[in-house]
């Protein structure tokens, strides 16, 4: 958890410092070439390095293959995007990002080459020594970045610290890896893991698109400072959430896989943990979304006040952005990540045709109404039918979200008064930030028996503690 509020205060100041130098042009160009970085990302290595975590026996037999699968993998998308590149930028409306997006996406090779050490990190709950190293990364990346965008050198500078940043991090995830760096190529083993793998690798990128389909629109239908705007909104409405969901997410897959023989304390732990999200992410979203525009101009100037358009309405996909990724990290520990790639090939289809919609008569809000509408419509009722269909009850998924829903109701309401009063922006905001944070610790307090729950999940030395299932 630490891990994660250190992180995202640092680089929320980060980007504050450098949206006010670079300005919405420059931020633009590097948006396009981020979206093009993530966009490989998202498949990379093939999907094989979640084996790690899930597999059921010693990871030492599968380490080495999967390194040579993720290397190999990684590199030849790498090359593969180097020469799509300018064809990319052309189509999002700057081809003069091409050589940021070639620089970039470097960072595809060197996630590869890291990714068996980080799960293997992930599998033994090592979050010290991941702080360590995603806190040197985002700190070397960031002072570097700031240097250059301070000498002038735009966009390139947002790709050289973040390049040089994720270099440092994965010698250090390669250093404090608990197996030795190694590679092999297992025959027996490689038909196993890309079947387990790819259906991943394939659902990492229907995601992807799912999660940036907006991102990529708004560069292609209304261009590069409209896609400035609109990731200065997407990256603000997610920050009070993946503050708190990030630490769970990054334990879920191996706290899941450790109950994934007890399918009681298995459910138990998903409602648990679904409980605790909401109670600590929709009260502070509810209070960004009545204080969007006073919130940027406070905190990135005036020049980016458009951004708050679209602020409000990707506040609410960003909460069920957090929910339905927490069902995908559940069923895939059940081994259904086939299931998971349907139903987001399925959203996207419906996704698609809303977003050109939204983007062509509303703008940049128009764009992210068109996200929220899909995400809370189509995909968070998808996954709650398969969650139920493993046995979840949706009268407990009910018994979890009901209080913080009406909190964030509260919560709303509260900001919207105050952002309405004759009261100084940052009294206003201050105030609402207060409020919307008691209601929050209010909730978690009656969450105390939940909390000791999530605490004792992996650790053998601590009984599970009973559990009873919610009925529908």
């Amino acid at each position: 958890m630490l891990n994660t509020v250190v992180s995202r205060f640092g680089t929320f100041g980060i980007g504050i410092v450098l949206a006010r130098v670079l300005g919405p042009e420059s931020f633009g160009t590097f948006a396009v070439a981020l979206v093009a970085l993530l966009a490989v990302l998202s498949f990379n290595e093939l999907g094989v390095s979640l084996a790690i975590v899930r597999w059921r026996g010693d990871p030492a037999l599968i380490a080495s293959t999967v390194n040579t699968i993720s290397v190999a993998g990684s590199t030849a998308f790498f090359a593969a995007a180097f020469l799509l590149a300018p064809a990319f930028t052309r189509a999002m409306g700057d081809p003069e990002a091409t050589g940021v997006v070639r620089l970039l996406i470097l960072s595809v090779v060197i996630n590869g080459a890291a990714a068996t050490p980080a799960a293997l990190l992930q599998r033994h709950f090592r979050e010290r020594t991941r702080m360590a190293i995603d806190q040197t990364n985002v700190w070397v990346g960031a002072a570097i970045s700031v240097a250059l965008a301070l000498l002038g050198a735009g966009a390139m500078s947002l790709a050289v610290g973040r390049l040089t940043g994720s270099l440092i991090s994965a010698v250090m995830f390669v250093r404090a890896s608990p197996l030795p760096y190694r590679f092999a190529l297992d025959r027996t083993r490689v038909g196993g893991l890309l079947r387990f793998g790819l259906p991943l690798a394939g659902t990492s990128l229907i995601v992807f698109l799912v999660g940036y389909a907006d991102q990529l629109t708004a560069g292609a239908v209304l261009g590069t400072s409209a896609l400035a705007f609109y990731v200065m909104a997407f990256n603000l409405s997610g920050w009070p959430v993946s503050l708190f969901s990030q630490p769970l997410r990054r334990v879920a897959p191996a706290a899941f896989a450790t109950l994934q023989d007890d399918p009681v304390h298995l459910r138990a732990a998903l409602l648990a943990i679904v409980g605790v999200l909401a109670a600590v992410t929709v009260p502070l979203v509810a209070f960004l979304a009545a204080a969007a525009v006073p919130l940027v101009d406070l905190v990135y100037g005036a020049a980016w006040v458009p951004a708050a358009a679209a602020l409000s309405w990707l506040v609410a996909s960003a909460v069920c952005r957090v929910f339905y990724e927490l069902a995908y990290d559940y069923l895939v520990v059940l081994g259904l990540s086939g299931t998971v790639f349907w139903i987001q090939a399925s959203s996207l289809l419906a996704l698609a045709p809303a977003l050109l919609l939204g983007a062509r008569f509303g703008g940049i809000a128009g764009l992210a109404a068109a996200q929220a509408a899909v995400s809370a419509l189509v995909l968070l009722p998808l996954y709650l039918w398969r969650l139920r269909l493993t046995g979840v009850r949706l009268l407990g998924i009910l018994s979890c979200t009901w209080q913080p829903m009406l909190t964030g109701g509260a919560a709303w309401l509260s900001g919207t008064a105050l952002v309405g009063a004759d009261l100084p922006p940052l009294v206003s905001l201050a105030l609402g930030g207060v409020v919307s944070a008691a209601l929050s610790a209010a909730l978690l307090l009656r969450r105390r028996d939940t909390l000791r729950m999530l605490h004792a999940i992996g650790r053998p030395d601590v009984p599970r503690p009973d559990v009873k299932e919610s009925r529908s």
